[in-house]
C-alpha cells in the first residue's frame, strides 16, 4: 500500500493527537501512509466531502462539531450508524462514501479494558452530541438497566433519536439522582486549555461509583480529580481514542488487526503525550 492518505475532519484541531496515534498504527502495520488534519468551517462541509471523493484520500475520522451534521452527505451508512445517528469515520471507495461509528466500538473496548461491569447498572451521560450517542448505544449493548442523559436544552434533546431506556434531564435535576453507578462526560467541558472547568459539581459526582471522561487532555480533568477525591474509580478517554483509531484503520484498509495491538499502542501513546 503506497502513500495512503487519511485524516481528521473537524473545526478546531490544533490540540488533536490523532496524527500521533495513526502514525504509530501505520508504522506497526508497515503501511506507507500519512494522516493529516483538515480544519473546515461548517458551510464548507458538503463541498469538502464532495472534493474528498475525487481525491486520493482513503479515509477520514470526523470530530466535533460534524459527527451528526456530516451524516446527510454520506452515500451509505453502516448498521451501527443507522442506530446511533452519528458518524466518526468515513471510507472513500470507488467515488462513494460510507459512514461508520468506531467510537461505539472504542468505548465498548474501553469498558472491557478496565473491567467495568455495565449489566443491570445505571448511568448518567453528560452531553447529547455525537460522542454521547455512541456511548449510549455501547452501554445499551452491554446490558445497562437505565440511562439518564443531561442536556442544557432538554426540550430539544428529547426530539433526538434515543433508546426507550434513556431519559433526558435538565442539569437542574441531576442532584436528585441517587445511588447511581456511572457518570460519563461526553462534553468538551474541562478540556485543555479550559482545565479549571467541570461539567458537574461534587454534589452530583458523589452519588456515583465510577466516572469516565472522554477527554484525554489533560490526563486528569477537574471532573476526574473531583471524582477520585470523592472515592470514585476514574478513567479518561485515551484508550477509547486509540481503540477507535485502530478500528478505523481496519475499515480503511480492509484488514483485521490483533486487538492486543490496541494495548501496545495505548501504552506507547500515553508515554509520548503524558511523560
Amino acid at each position: 500500500m503506497k502513500d495512503n492518505l487519511y485524516g481528521l475532519l473537524g473545526y478546531k484541531l490544533t490540540h488533536s493527537i490523532s496524527p500521533v496515534i495513526h502514525e504509530e498504527i501505520l508504522k506497526r502495520l508497515n503501511i506507507d501512509g500519512r494522516y493529516e488534519l483538515f480544519e473546515i468551517e461548517e458551510y464548507k462541509l458538503e463541498d469538502s466531502i464532495k472534493r474528498f471523493k475525487t481525491s486520493s484520500i482513503r479515509g477520514l475520522n470526523v470530530t466535533v462539531p460534524y459527527k451528526i451534521t456530516a451524516l446527510k452527505y454520506i452515500d451509505e451508512l453502516s448498521e451501527e450508524v443507522k442506530n446511533i445517528g452519528s458518524i466518526n469515520t468515513i471510507l472513500f471507495e470507488n467515488g462513494k462514501t460510507k459512514g461508520f461509528n468506531t467510537d461505539y466500538y472504542g468505548f465498548s473496548l474501553m469498558l472491557d479494558k478496565y473491567d467495568l461491569n455495565i449489566k443491570g447498572k445505571k448511568a448518567l451521560i453528560l452531553g447529547t452530541g455525537g460522542a454521547a450517542r455512541a456511548v449510549v448505544f455501547s452501554l445499551l449493548n452491554k446490558g445497562i438497566d437505565k440511562i439518564y442523559i443531561a442536556s442544557r436544552n432538554a426540550y430539544k434533546a428529547k426530539t433526538g433519536k434515543w433508546p426507550p431506556i434513556a431519559e433526558i434531564l435538565s442539569y437542574d435535576y441531576l442532584k436528585g439522582l441517587k445511588n447511581m453507578d456511572y457518570i460519563i462526560n461526553c462534553t468538551p467541558v474541562g478540556m485543555f486549555p479550559n482545565i479549571d472547568s467541570s461539567p458537574a459539581d461534587r454534589e452530583i459526582i458523589k452519588n456515583f461509583s465510577a466516572a469516565i471522561d472522554l477527554i484525554y487532555n489533560p490526563y486528569k480533568t477537574l471532573f476526574l480529580k473531583d471524582a477520585e477525591e470523592l472515592g470514585l474509580k476514574a478513567f479518561n478517554g485515551l484508550y477509547m481514542l486509540v481503540a477507535q483509531a485502530v478500528i478505523s484503520q481496519e475499515i480503511w484498509n480492509n484488514i483485521a488487526i490483533d486487538k492486543n495491538q490496541i494495548d501496545i499502542i495505548f501504552e506507547l501513546i500515553k508515554e509520548k503525550i503524558y511523560l
